[in-house]
């Protein structure tokens, strides 16, 4: 028999994307595959139980007892509890620092693949859950800094004189720092990109955006940016405390995956920005590029405001969880072969993301 592929309703805080969307659920019942969901699953998300047509309903309990294979968000240690041996987990599974979780997943026999930990090859752009969910979060961090900055992003001219464009300067070029860049630039601000990794430029300035120099190159493997040494950190940060006393919002994207966020911004290059500037910290869950950022709050340090939010991609969750659905379905076609699950360890796609299988703990952080 086909495998039964399900959902089940997100329980972490705030939460409200989820892994399987009405279109979704449709293909995967195309291909001949149960869908079985929890009532209720997608409303928070804007998708209620009547989108999502021909699929069988039950409570959270009787969901995960029957799934073969679990689509999720970000899934508690509750839900893989109840799931039974054999049965497949996908999602969001934060694998860095979570031995014992892990661990707990191979005791119960399942098989645990963290979209996380994806390669970054052009095969799997199209399940790249980090690259879908970083656009929504760049997107987002730039209205939360449009709302929060004391003027305008445009230019305007207007019967009262000419109010000149806001400065806006994001640091670092990476999915979500490139959907930043794009949105600020719609919003009509004079906008600059900043990252160590010289080879973003060309796709700052292809943005419409200014490219910041600051004469320091990070260049890594794998499309991150390595560690920069203590004398390379020490020029970039001076020639960054120099350029941010003229700018009127910076939003920071800086992360480096399994380690603690990079520090950017000095309390000291807090001291020396402009009164009324505001920070936006995206890497605010990793300790925050900026020394000054509070996780999930907002504070106000000398004359500038630091943002510190929390999982920006749940406040869009319609368009986040459309994304994040479609990159779990087309990962889910490399588990399962003639309606069932049969995962080929050969893919690296498939033994890179898999943190249990089998009884046995396949990955170490």
């Amino acid at each position: 028999m086909p495998i039964t592929v399900a959902a089940v309703r997100e329980t972490s805080a705030g939460e409200r994307r989820v892994a399987i969307t009405p279109e979704i659920a449709r293909k995967l019942r195309g291909k001949g595959l149960g869908v079985l969901l929890e009532r209720g699953l997608g409303e928070a998300a804007g998708f209620p139980d009547a989108a999502y047509g021909d699929v069988e309903w039950g409570d959270a309990g009787s969901v995960l007892a029957r799934a073969d294979a679990l689509l999720a968000v970000q899934p508690s240690a509750a839900h893989a509890a109840q799931l039974r041996a054999g049965a497949a987990l996908i999602g969001q599974l934060r694998p860095y620092g979570a031995g014992e979780r892990v661990a707990q997943y191979a005791a119960r026999g399942l098989s645990a693949f963290a979209l996380e930990l994806l390669p970054r090859t052009t095969r799997a752009q199209a399940m790249d859950v980090l690259s879908s969910q970083a656009a929504v979060a760049g997107y987002r961090a730039m209205l939360i800094a449009a709302e929060a900055a004391p003027k305008f992003f445009p230019m305007l001219t207007t019967a009262a004189g000419t109010i000149r464009p806001a400065r806006v300067l994001v640091i670092g070029a990476g999915v979500a720092g490139l959907q930043a860049i794009a949105t600020a630039r719609r919003l009509g601000a004079q906008v600059e990109g900043y990252d160590v990794r010289p080879e973003t430029r060309e796709q700052v300035e292809s943005l419409g955006a200014k490219f910041l120099d600051l004469g320091v190159s990070a260049a890594g493997s794998g499309g991150y940016a390595r560690e920069l040494t203590a004398a390379e950190r020490a020029a970039q940060q001076q020639a960054l405390a120099d350029h941010l006393k003229n700018v009127d919002v910076i939003v920071t994207t800086a992360a480096v995956p399994g380690r603690p966020a990079p520090k950017i911004i000095s309390a000291a290059m807090l001291a020396g920005m402009k009164a009324g500037a505001v920070v936006v910290d995206l890497a605010a869950e990793g300790g925050g590029n900026c020394e000054g950022t509070r996780p999930g709050e907002r504070v106000r340090i000398g004359g500038v405001e630091v943002l510190g939010p929390l999982n920006l991609p749940a406040g869009a969750p319609l368009s986040a969880s459309e994304m994040y659905a479609r990159n779990l379905a087309n990962f889910l076609e490399l588990l399962v072969k003639d309606g069932a699950l049969a995962p080929d360890f050969a893919d690296e796609l498939v033994a890179k993301t898999c943190l249990a299988h089998g009884g046995e703990v396949r990955f170490r952080a």
